[in-house]
């Protein structure tokens, strides 16, 4: 994708240029985080690399994120969605996820999907649905090699 995109609102933005992404602000975050506690920094980088990255900006200090995994085709998959705790309960994340799902780099995907320990209320609410039954997914678990330092 070569098409960057971005929202106003006020003085946030919220951008898919991956130019403004501030690395080190998501990776000290999802550091924390429950779902990647621990995550090395160029984990993290070839992640960005490999994604569609949406970055949440008051003024010009990144303030949230997100990325989807996705062929622009079939299938796409929504990860690592946050919004600074300083900033939270500001709607920013409903507009984030509000964006995210009119981008039109996704237009053609039937469907995202999502994985969420604790925000199943939060993404209902966008029309995502609980699988009532997940037997038909399969995940295989391997040991990652080391990243080659680049």
């Amino acid at each position: 994708m070569s098409d960057h995109y971005q929202w106003q609102r006020d003085s946030d933005t919220i951008s898919t240029d991956p130019a403004q992404l501030d690395v080190e602000m998501i990776h000290q975050f999802l550091t924390t985080s429950y779902w990647v506690p621990g995550i090395e920094r160029r984990t993290v980088e070839i992640s960005i690399e490999n994604s569609l990255c949406f970055g949440l900006y008051h003024e010009t200090k990144q303030i949230g994120f997100a990325r989807i995994v996705t062929d622009y085709a079939r299938f796409a998959y929504l990860l690592d969605v946050f919004v600074v705790e300083q900033v939270r309960a500001q709607g920013l994340g409903k507009w984030l996820i509000a964006c995210i799902l009119e981008c039109p780099a996704l237009d053609l995907l039937p469907s995202i999907g999502l994985a969420t320990r604790d925000a199943h209320s939060f993404y209902e609410a966008f029309g995502w649905e609980r699988l009532s039954s997940a037997d038909h997914l399969m995940r295989l678990t391997r040991i990652p090699r080391p990243t080659p330092d680049v």
